[in-house]
């Protein structure tokens, strides 16, 4: 059995980001992300479904801008977690991007990277944390029970798969 993978779309138009984006957040994060890429909204929009967990969204994009392309990213699945990624330091471009339904904002530059790995990490952990809160338990005590359900359903899975 295969544990639930955060299902990751990095939209911008400028190839060479989004290929050195997708590298690093491979190397981060490894299988606990599967990374789908696009270089304009439309073939993005396209694609989101229920399954869409996040998406790196740019707000100069060719075609439909970022915000166009967030709008509807909300209407097909409002609970597809959207970071606006851009150059444009317009604090009412960042304001219009929440309204819409971002999650965050971020502007390119040196500590980008760094903000994108803290927000995919928080939606990655946030099983851990919802027990935690629902339940009361110690975060040490929630990765137990998770990483313990986890080995109990593969053992579970691969006998069953034995005794065909």
């Amino acid at each position: 059995m295969e544990t639930q993978r955060l299902n990751l779309f990095i939209v911008d138009d400028n190839k060479s980001m989004v290929a050195a984006l997708k590298q690093f957040l491979q190397n981060k994060f490894g299988a606990n992300i599967n990374i789908t890429t696009f270089y304009d909204g439309e073939s993005c929009l396209a694609k989101i479904n229920q399954y869409t967990d996040m998406v790196i969204l740019d707000h100069h994009l060719n075609g439909k801008n970022g915000l166009e392309v967030l709008k509807e990213i909300k209407e097909i699945n409002p609970k597809t977690e959207v970071i606006m990624l851009s150059s444009n330091e317009d604090i009412a471009l960042a304001i219009q991007s929440f309204r819409s339904g971002a999650k965050d904002y971020v502007i390119k530059g040196p500590s980008s990277w760094k903000q994108l790995t803290k927000l995919v990490n928080h939606v990655i952990s946030a099983p851990i944390r919802i027990i935690v809160r629902e339940f009361g338990v110690s975060k040490f005590m929630a990765i137990f029970l998770v990483t313990f359900l986890t080995m109990g359903a593969i053992v579970f899975f691969a006998l069953q798969s034995m005794a065909r």
